[in-house]
């Protein structure tokens, strides 16, 4: 087993150097030995700007063929990577310079604008090699980070979650977190050498980091896409992708994209292995994903302090199962009743994981990490769920999004999975709120046209498939909602974001 994820690089490059690594945006392609030069320079250019082990490097990025190299650099010096989206703003990236005392800002411009501004305005230094091109800025730094020989202790990514605080919160996932979450990664979506895995999420997130570290445990060929376009992907599709781990937005345009094309199916039969994540699985919506892509389409449950995924599904086709299905290989899942929200007669309560793949803690933050990690060190998720007669997880939704309507429990998954089923809607996201002595629930949609459906419309539409309780009292229809790098529906924004609509209706 390796020890450190540079190891997948150095077994490939020395194994089949000659074989195709990453076919990059440009559909350039680059071979094991390409990406080991590549990183080769990274590395110096490192070691040249002063990083020593235990020293944090932070990337700026579009996915693109630097962040391996840079990623793969800073593992063989034992530094400590810290991935950041360069479509956030300035002032987001600045706490995260604080927090993280980097010794080194290195910005990715090959593929991407927002990283070149961001450069300017950092007047960092321009530069290029067998990466592409960068822009690097050196900085004093803060005090390096002990340094482990056990793979699960030694740091190797920084990654930062999305909380509510907009206080800076990062996950320190290990070596042995990242190297055991992509062999099981590589292990449930069945990724050989042959394969070949289209990845439009952006690797800052976990779901794509670990995507990509899967295919180069196996060995295989990744498509990494610097931003997400269907019509990249569609033709993708009909050229050589095997593998398709998306979000369900990114099946969502696809779907809409192909019928916008006369093409009510993929026929190419290049597919092997198609997965969703991030979101609740309709059962209507699934029947139509497979109905489409001709194969099972997997779901599966994952986080940034689990790294990725925990629990997925290995259904035949055609199986009704909307579960995220059994834990992966040592991933271990109990449910916690003593929680806001649970109801024990039901099975219903907090999600724990446990496992290889739990994060060592948050970065710098010993109260944060207490909060989180249990004595026995399980993470504490937040979300809700049940296992079925089977063994299988069902997530009912978070504990700090339950609706308490009229002393009802409201578990927004279950609106949504009723809004979903509506053909002219692509996502839905439902949130409580407060009214005198009582909540509301409030769903918003996204749709193609604001002209293809009502409100009214869709609260009929509803009607009958939920509970007087549970039926939205607004729906506010959009063509777009606020949403992560990855796609993923940022809930806690929706009211702000829509705060003149609601208003201006009542």
């Amino acid at each position: 087993m390796e020890q450190r994820i540079h190891e997948f690089l150095d077994k490939a490059a020395a194994q089949v150097g000659g074989k195709s690594a990453v076919v990059d945006f440009t559909d350039r392609s680059y071979s094991w030995a390409d990406l080991a030069e590549a990183t080769d320079q990274a590395q110096a250019i490192l070691i040249d700007a002063g990083v020593v082990a235990g020293d944090r490097v932070v990337l700026v990025f579009e996915n693109c063929i630097a962040v391996p190299a840079f990623l793969f650099a800073a593992s063989r010096l034992d530094a400590i990577s810290v991935l950041m989206n360069a479509r956030m703003a300035g002032p987001e990236l600045e706490r995260v310079f604080n927090h993280s005392e980097p010794r080194v800002v290195v910005m990715c411009t090959q593929a991407s604008k927002a990283a070149a501004a961001h450069g300017e305005r950092l007047q960092a230094e321009n530069t290029s090699g067998a990466f592409g091109d960068i822009a690097i800025m050196r900085r004093p730094g803060g005090t390096p980070e002990p340094v482990y020989k056990a793979s699960d202790e030694q740091i190797a990514v920084l990654l930062y979650t999305s909380g509510t605080t907009g206080l800076p919160k990062a996950a320190m996932l290990t070596h042995g977190n990242l190297i055991a979450a992509s062999h099981a990664t590589a292990k449930v979506r069945r990724v050989d050498d042959t394969a070949i895995s289209f990845l439009a999420l952006p690797l800052s997130h976990v779901f794509g980091l670990v995507t990509l570290l899967a295919a180069f445990a196996a060995q295989a060929t990744v498509r990494l896409e610097a931003k997400f376009c269907v019509e990249r992907l569609y033709e993708a599709l009909h050229t050589d992708v095997t593998h398709l781990p998306a979000v369900p937005q990114m099946h969502a345009h696809l779907f809409h994209y192909a019928q916008s094309q006369n093409k009510p199916k993929y026929e190419k039969g290049l597919l092997r292995f198609v997965s969703s994540g991030g979101a609740p699985l309709d059962p209507m919506w699934k029947r139509d994903a497979e109905a489409f892509y001709g194969l099972p389409l997997q779901n599966g449950y994952g986080l940034t302090e689990g790294s990725a995924g925990v629990c997925a599904t290995l259904n035949e086709f055609g199986d009704p199962d909307i579960s995220v299905g059994r834990p992966m290989d040592d991933c271990l899942i109990r449910i916690e009743f003593d929680t806001f929200g649970s109801e024990p007669n039901k099975g219903i309560g907090e999600i724990h994981v446990g496992g290889p793949q739990v994060m060592k803690g948050y970065f710098r933050d010993a109260e944060q990490t207490a909060k989180a990690l249990t004595a026995d060190g399980y993470f504490r998720t937040g979300d809700l769920g049940r296992f079925d007669e089977e063994g299988r997880l069902h997530i009912t939704g978070r504990s700090k999004e339950l609706i308490i309507r009229s002393g009802f429990n409201v578990y927004p998954v279950e609106v949504e999975a009723a809004l979903i089923e509506h053909p002219d809607v692509i996502v839905a996201g439902v949130v409580g709120r407060k009214v005198t002595g009582n909540e509301e629930v409030i769903g918003f949609v996204k749709v193609e046209s604001v002209d293809s459906v009502t409100e009214d419309t869709l609260k009929a539409f509803v009607h009958d498939k939920l509970a007087p309780y549970k039926r939205p009292t607004r729906v506010v229809i959009a063509t777009d909602l606020p949403a992560a790098p990855t796609g993923k529906l940022l809930k806690a924004k929706l009211l702000d974001t829509f705060a003149a609509e609601l208003e201006a209706s009542e």
